[in-house]
C-alpha cells in the first residue's frame, strides 16, 4: 500500500567549483603544474599568458527569440568573464624573489636499469639461444634488490607451461652460476646469507675477509642477532680479529640490486618545495614556489564569440543555440579554474603564515628543540578553516628554508608535560631520546627500562611503552641489536 508523507532533512553537499578547490589544495606543485597543462588542453576557453586589457564589454539580458519559444538561454553578464578580478593573481610572490633568484630545476634523464646492465652482460657470454633465453628468464625473476627470491623448480615449471622449455633444475643452477658472476657481486641470490658470502668471495683472501666468510658461513644465525660472545668462542678468535672480520662484512652490500634503483630514485625523487620561508634581520617573508606555474586567462577570442552571438539578434537558429550554450560551459568552467587556484594558493598561504607564527623561534635558529607543539587543531583555529582543510593543505607539502627542506608534517607534533609542568613537544623528547642512545656505551646498551629512568631525571616523565614507541619512530632497534664489539 502506498503511502505519502512529509520528511524534513538536513543535508550538506558540496557544489561543483567546492569540490575543484578542494582537489586542487590535495595537489603539490607538481602535480598542479601538470593539473593546469590538462585543463589547458580540455578547455579551449582558457589560455596561458598573461591577461590581456579589455576594453568596455556591454552586458546583455534575456535571450529568448522573437517566436516566443520557451526555450530561452540563461542570462549572459559579459562583465563576468573580462572583470578585473580574471587577472591571474595566484602568482603570489615575494618582492625579494627576483627572477634570477629562481631556481631551475634540472631535468633528469634515466640511464640504463638494473635489469638492462645485467642483459648487457648476459649477451658478452657464449651461450645458444636456448640457454640466452633461459638465462633472461631467470634475470627477469631477480627483483630490484638483486635478490632471486622463487625457487628454480617453479621457474623450471613456468618455462615448461610458458615459454614450452622442458629443463632441469640442474641445468638453471648452472646459468644461474653463471648468473652470479656478473656484476655487482651478489647478483641472483636467494637470502642475505648467500649474498654475503658471493661478495666475499671476489674479495681478496687476508685474514679478515677469511674469518669473515667463516663466521657467515657457519655462524650467520649468531651474527644476525649479534651474539658476539658465541662467535667468540665458536671459531676461537680473540676480539680485534672480531671487530675486523665484521669490519669487512659491514662494508658490503646487502642490496646489490640498489646500485641502479638509489640513483634511478634519487633523480625521480627530487623534492620540489612548494613554499619559501627567508629570514633576513629576523623577519620571515612567506612565498609560494610558482616559478614554473603558468598564468592563466579567459580566452579573449571566446568572449568575442558570445558578444557577437549577443549582439545579433536577428539569426537565433537552434544551432547558433547550442554553440551558445557550449562557449558559456567552457567560459565558466575556465573562470571556476582559475578561481580555485586562486583561492587554493590563498588558503596554502594563510595555513603556511599561521605555521611560521607558532613555528617562529625554529624558522629563525633551525634548532629543533624550539619546535612548539603543534595540531592540526591549534592552525584551523587561527585560520578560521575546519581541519579537514587544514590536513590537505598540508599534506604532502614541503616548505624551503635557511637550514634545509622540510614536509609540512614535520611541525605537527604531539604535547606533553615535564615534571614542571611545561608543554613540551614530543619531538624534543625525541631528540633527547637519540641523543642518548647515540651517547651510550654500545658494548652495553641502554635498554628500554634504562632510557625511561634518564628520561625522568631529566624531568621527561614517560612510560617505558612510550618510549618503545618513540625509539621505532626514530628507527633505532632494541638494545640487543645496538650491541658493538
Amino acid at each position: 500500500m502506498l503511502k505519502q508523507q512529509l520528511q524534513q532533512k538536513l543535508q550538506q553537499k558540496l557544489s561543483p567549483q567546492q569540490i575543484q578547490v578542494i582537489r586542487l589544495l590535495e595537489l603539490t606543485a607538481v602535480e598542479l603544474e601538470e593539473r593546469i597543462k590538462q585543463e589547458l588542453v580540455d578547455n579551449p576557453a582558457l589560455e596561458e599568458g598573461p591577461d590581456e586589457p579589455a576594453g568596455e564589454i556591454e552586458t546583455y539580458g534575456n535571450t529568448s527569440d522573437e517566436e516566443g519559444s520557451d526555450e530561452s538561454a540563461e542570462e549572459l553578464s559579459m562583465a563576468d568573464y573580462m572583470s578585473e578580478d580574471d587577472i591571474p593573481d595566484y602568482k603570489l610572490e615575494a618582492d625579494n624573489f627576483s627572477q634570477k633568484d629562481r631556481r631551475e630545476e634540472i631535468p633528469f634523464s634515466g640511464s640504463s636499469s638494473f635489469h638492462d646492465h645485467l642483459l648487457q652482460q648476459l649477451g658478452e657470454r657464449h651461450l645458444d639461444e636456448q640457454e640466452y633465453k633461459i638465462a633472461e628468464y631467470i634475470i627477469g625473476n631477480i627483483d630490484d634488490n638483486g635478490y632471486l627470491q622463487r625457487p628454480l623448480s617453479a621457474i623450471s615449471d613456468d618455462l615448461i607451461f610458458q615459454v614450452g622449455i622442458d629443463i632441469s633444475t640442474e641445468k638453471l643452477e648452472e646459468l644461474l652460476q653463471i648468473i652470479q658472476d656478473f656484476e655487482p657481486a651478489g647478483t641472483g641470490s636467494s637470502n642475505l646469507r648467500e649474498c654475503l658470502l658471493l661478495q666475499l668471495e671476489r674479495k681478496p683472501a687476508t685474514p679478515a675477509t677469511l674469518l669473515a666468510y667463516r663466521i657467515i658461513e657457519e655462524s650467520f644465525d649468531e651474527f644476525s642477532k649479534k651474539h658476539y660472545d658465541k662467535i667468540l668462542r665458536q671459531h676461537n678468535i680473540g676480539e680485534e680479529q672480531l671487530k675486523e672480520a665484521i669490519r669487512e662484512i659491514t662494508l658490503l652490500n646487502p642490496k646489490p640490486g640498489n646500485v641502479w634503483s638509489d640513483s634511478f630514485s634519487d633523480g625521480m625523487s627530487q623534492i620540489v618545495p612548494d613554499f619559501i620561508v627567508d629570514a633576513q634581520d629576523g623577519v620571515l617573508t612567506l612565498s609560494l614556489n610558482n616559478s614554473q606555474l603558468p598564468e592563466l586567462r579567459i580566452s579573449r577570442s571566446y568572449t568575442q564569440m558570445l558578444e557577437e552571438y549577443m549582439g545579433n539578434k536577428q539569426n537565433r537558429t537552434r544551432d547558433r543555440k547550442d554553440a551558445l550554450l557550449f562557449i558559456k560551459q567552457k567560459l565558466d568552467a575556465a573562470q571556476w579554474f582559475v578561481e580555485a587556484v586562486r583561492q587554493r594558493q590563498q588558503t596554502l598561504l594563510q595555513t603556511m603564515q599561521v605555521i611560521i607564527d607558532l613555528q617562529k623561534e625554529f624558522f629563525l635558529s633551525g634548532d629543533e628543540s624550539n619546535l612548539r607543539p603543534m595540531i592540526l587543531r591549534d592552525v584551523a583555529e587561527r585560520t578560521g578553516f575546519d581541519i579537514s582543510t587544514i590536513s590537505r593543505a598540508s599534506n604532502s607539502k614541503y616548505v624551503q628554508t635557511s637550514f634545509g627542506i622540510y614536509p609540512l608534517k614535520y611541525f605537527f607534533s604531539e604535547s606533553m608535560q615535564n615534571d614542571s609542568g611545561e608543554e613540551v613537544s614530543s619531538r624534543e623528547i625525541k631528540k633527547i631520546l637519540q641523543e642518548c642512545i647515540e651517547h651510550e656505551d654500545k658494548r652495553k646498551p641502554l635498554a628500554d627500562d634504562k632510557l625511561c629512568e634518564m628520561l625522568k631525571e631529566k624531568g621527561y616523565i614517560i612510560a617505558r611503552r612510550t618510549v618503545a614507541k618513540y625509539r621505532e619512530q626514530l628507527g633505532l632497534p632494541v638494545a640487543r641489536l645496538r650491541k658493538e664489539i
